[in-house]
């Protein structure tokens, strides 16, 4: 008994529990068990049309960057302003401005307004193609602002004659028609503006001045009208027959294979260097695989996407065939857009079709050039008659910064000189200046009338405090320039 009491208290813990009932989760039964299946009305979307599918099928842009074709944009870059001065004088009958007139054409030459940068040091880096020089009538007094003016100089009046004549010889002159004529048949109206065509004149290698040197000797071919935008010029009636594209540039490479037969998988031939996703390639495989379009010759009315894009870039193509260097500015080809039928997101087109163009960053303003006109390393194929003119006001460029460094440096004379080395002082002229490139509005509409004292605004809305200061600033260069004596008596030029 004993032994039983111990082992029952031993096992005490061993004591039965109440037991509770526990609540027991059952899965959710499927919803179809519980609730009513509601009725579902499926509607079939119409079909999209094929243009639409075809559009969002369109890859997005993605540049890239081609070092041989950005050297080709910086080394414009460099003769940008150069360029743009040498023209305005050249407008000029006696070949000279006033400096507190040229003063205000900072909108023409792309120096920035809100910046305000004084331009004697613009003008004074470049020796060899402008001089500044005082007045005769004006000796008694200190040079200052009002007594001065900007010249040529004789290389840069050898070099003008050379381009006239060049420009009116009997074997440039009809080409030069020719592409206004090309240029004219691009449009459905056989028809453009006179400031429009002014935006790509120096570009296509013609003179400012074409309107009226180079239009009247062809009566065959244009003839003057007058809009409500101005003077336009228009080909005469009945318009020529649409001539055939332009050849390209690049020859057929010859067929190195064993076998001459055709390709089991399309080509698509690409710059060195470019690769592209595989949507790219592909859409750009389809895209060349359309039926071929002129660009003299507009589209029906159901013409799709692709093949508005298709004539689009043949008609760029078109343009940038016709320019002396192969190449333009964005801007200059949007200003042609209502009339050549170009699309809105013309810099967006340009950029997805990498085996035709190639859009530059290089600078202020975006260069497209005609990819099938280069070679890999960035040369021309085929050079143009008047890029003698480039190369020659390269050579008086280079020129003017040995001057002005033999003069620093207090030297006679210097080894030959390159370009790499003023690097630093063309990144800061390329910086400051802010080409506007509207050469059209200032020629065309009379900004600086034919006597130098007419002299308009230019579209700028100047302040009295900021005219002041950059006044100061001018005066200050002007005083500087004097005490290094860059500045001539002008007792050749009795013009004042």
């Amino acid at each position: 008994m004993a032994t039983t009491t111990s082992s029952s208290s031993s096992l005490s813990f061993l004591s039965p529990q109440p037991i509770h009932a526990r609540r027991v989760r059952l899965p959710n039964p499927p919803t179809s068990a519980t609730v009513p299946p509601t009725p579902t009305a499926v509607r079939c979307a119409p079909a999209a049309p094929a243009s639409a599918a075809s559009a969002r099928s369109i890859p997005p842009p993605k540049l890239v960057r081609c070092p041989a074709l950005d050297r080709q944009a910086a080394r414009a870059n460099r003769l940008r302003f150069a360029r743009k001065l040498l023209v305005l004088l050249l407008s000029k009958p006696r070949r000279f401005l006033p400096l507190r007139v040229l003063c205000r054409c900072h909108r023409y030459l792309g120096l920035p307004p809100h910046r305000r940068r004084p331009l004697v040091p613009f003008v004074l880096r470049y020796p060899a193609l402008f001089r500044l020089f005082q007045a005769p009538t004006s000796h008694p007094l200190s040079p200052n602002l009002s007594t001065l003016a900007v010249a040529l100089t004789p290389a840069a009046e050898a070099l003008a004659a050379d381009l006239a004549a060049l420009r009116g010889s009997s074997e440039l002159a009809p080409r030069l028609a020719a592409k206004i004529h090309r240029l004219l048949l691009l449009t459905p109206g056989r028809s453009l503006l006179v400031s429009k065509i002014a935006h790509l004149a120096p570009d296509l290698g013609l003179a400012m001045d074409f309107r009226a040197t180079l239009c009247p000797r062809h009566p065959d071919l244009f003839t003057f009208v007058n809009t409500s935008h101005g003077h336009a010029l228009q080909l005469v009636d009945p318009p020529p027959p649409p001539p055939p594209p332009l050849p390209p540039f690049r020859p057929a490479a010859p067929s190195d294979r064993l076998i001459d037969r055709p390709r089991r998988f399309p080509h698509l031939k690409l710059r060195r260097g470019l690769n592209l996703r595989r949507a790219h390639r592909d859409y750009l495989l389809r895209f060349h695989s359309l039926p071929e379009v002129s660009p003299f010759e507009p589209l029906d009315e159901g013409a799709s996407l692709e093949m508005m894009e298709r004539r689009a870039c043949a008609v760029v193509r078109e343009v940038l065939a016709m320019t002396v260097e192969k190449r333009t500015l964005v801007d200059h080809l949007t200003h042609f857009r209502r009339d050549f039928g170009l699309p809105n997101r013309l810099r967006t087109m340009l950029v997805r079709h990498p085996e035709l163009f190639y859009v530059s960053v290089k600078g202020l303003r975006h260069s497209v050039f005609l990819v099938e006109a280069f070679d890999d390393d960035g040369r021309l194929l085929v050079e143009d008659d008047m890029l003698v003119a480039r190369d020659r006001l390269e050579e008086l460029v280079r020129e003017g910064k040995r001057m002005r460094r033999a003069k620093k440096k207090g030297l006679l004379a210097l080894a030959d000189d390159s370009d790499e080395d003023d690097e630093e002082e063309d990144g800061e002229e390329q910086d400051s200046v802010q080409v506007d490139g509207e050469s059209g509005d200032l020629l065309e509409d009379g900004g600086i009338g034919e006597d130098w004292e007419e002299v308009g605004d230019l579209g700028e809305g100047s302040d009295d405090d900021d005219d002041a200061e950059l006044d100061a600033l001018e005066e200050f260069w002007v005083k500087k320039a004097v005490a290094e004596g860059l500045v001539d008596t002008g007792n050749e030029l009795d013009a004042w």
